[in-house]
């Protein structure tokens, strides 16, 4: 892309490296989300469709609800030690639980502990992928300026997109030829230790290591270190400003896991309705993860020629669209492909933060930078993630396809006044004359 060429030699090895990084740990981390259709009926009991439902549910929400716990912990190695530091130990983490995962026996073979085992293990990836993947942009915006920060930020989305769907790809092929699973894993582990070792050449960026001598400059005028949760602790209590943008930031990312669990869990069941077996569901994915990988880049380029907050809004708005007539269009659908149609346009649509993500993070303090963007990050995920697993299973059984209406409606309106907040920031606004001025005025030279 042209907006490459704004970069120095230096920049463009990072981003690389990020990338690298970045999509073999995303294809480690889907591996068994793509291939779960698979792999719970080998880890977990088989009992009635209901529970089933939930066991289901419960597997996946378990990459997820421990990950705010896992922000914490790599907010704090990402504020106080590097951001360098932090992205090559969670791809480390992720090799050794495909290791794991890759040698464990089935249910059948040791009982309920198999299911305590993979759950662990998709724990692990879920906590290490928490610190990759916003570490890997935090680094891309620490050492770039807009306008072409958005661009090369959303690359590594880009590079997540693809990990995803390579990952589907192996998970096809394994289903459909009847190979063994397992080498899928030890593909997937082989790769992560790749990307460990490639991301040891990254230094560390000039905005923590400025923020690093000014903490040990204000040390020694004070004669007393204050220590980083002592800061946060502060910054929460007092900073009202703060905290708005904590509960918008919030609200922005929670769109992105809905989508997610609908377009690749929530329609499972409608397809094995239409005879589709377990390879089928996992092809059918693969198509789906190449049309979201494309949207992704198409967004990339655009946010070289848009500001990312109007692509937001003009996508939050088209969603709702979208949403409104969902349940008519499912409940009329009589084939998989019109049901691949709708999924699509749940990938597409609705909203999400990309491309986005550099506007959120850079309107934080870099010292607290790593721990406050990660953790919402991780919230919003963990906290969706339940609400769509568990919420639509009893949704859909008590009011069918209009229970869709009453988790994903509201998800997209705080989405939009997210966006909104953050457009006051970006002095976007002219009901904000206090806000710092946009840097619209550099869109299409960076094109």
């Amino acid at each position: 892309m042209a907006f490459l060429k704004s970069l120095t030699r230096e920049q463009k090895e990072a981003v690389g490296l990020l990338q690298i990084g970045t999509f073999l740990e995303y294809f480690d981390l889907m591996l068994y989300v793509h291939m779960a259709v698979l792999l719970n009926d080998l880890f977990f009991p088989q009992t009635d469709p209901h529970t089933a439902s939930l066991i289901a549910a419960l597997a996946f929400c378990s990459t997820y609800v421990l990950r705010p716990f896992g922000a914490l912990i790599f907010g704090y190695i990402g504020d106080t030690i590097g951001r360098r530091s932090t992205v090559i130990l969670t791809t480390a983490m992720m090799s050794v639980s495909c290791i794991v995962m890759a040698s464990l026996p089935t249910y059948a073979q040791i009982g309920l502990s198999a299911a305590w085992l993979v759950t662990g293990c998709r724990i692990i990836q879920g906590l290490s992928s928490m610190g990759e993947i916003m570490g890997a942009m935090i680094y891309a915006t620490e050492i770039t300026k807009p306008p072409t920060q958005y661009a090369v930020v959303t690359t590594l989305v880009v590079a997540a997109a693809f990990g995803g769907t390579i990952a589907l790809g192996v998970a096809s092929l394994v289903t459909r030829f009847d190979m063994n699973w397992r080498s899928a894993f030890w593909v997937g582990a082989c790769i992560a230790v790749v990307g460990s070792l490639a991301r040891t050449r990254l230094r560390e960026t000039p905005d923590f290591l400025e923020m690093k001598k000014e903490r040990r400059l204000q040390a020694s005028r004070s004669g007393k270190k204050i220590s980083h949760l002592q800061e946060m602790r502060s910054t929460i209590k007092n900073d009202t400003s703060y905290k708005r943008n904590l509960l918008f930031y919030f609200f922005v990312e929670c769109v992105t896991p809905l989508c997610f669990y609908l377009v690749y869990v929530y329609f499972a069941p409608l397809l094995k309705s239409f005879g589709y077996l377990s390879a089928d569901i996992i092809f059918h994915n693969f198509l789906l993860s190449i049309v979201d990988l494309a949207s992704v880049v198409v967004l990339a380029y655009l946010s070289t020629v848009f500001h990312p907050l109007k692509i937001l809004k003009f996508k939050a708005k088209v969603g709702i669209l979208v949403i409104l007539a969902l349940p008519f269009y499912i409940y009329q659908a009589t084939s998989v492909w019109q049901i691949f149609f709708v999924q699509t346009l749940l990938m597409v649509a609705p909203g999400g933060s990309i491309p986005a993500h550099a506007v959120f993070i850079r309107n934080f303090v870099v010292s607290q930078r790593f721990t406050t963007t990660t953790f919402n990050f991780a919230l919003s995920r963990a906290f969706m993630h339940i609400i769509s697993a568990f919420g639509l299973v009893y949704l859909t059984e008590w009011l069918g396809y209009w229970g869709l209406w009453l988790i994903v409606l509201p998800t997209i309106t705080l989405f939009i006044c997210g966006v909104r907040h953050f457009e006051k920031l970006e002095g976007m606004r002219p009901d904000n004359p206090l806000s710092k001025p946009t840097d619209d005025t550099t869109y299409g030279q960076a094109a």
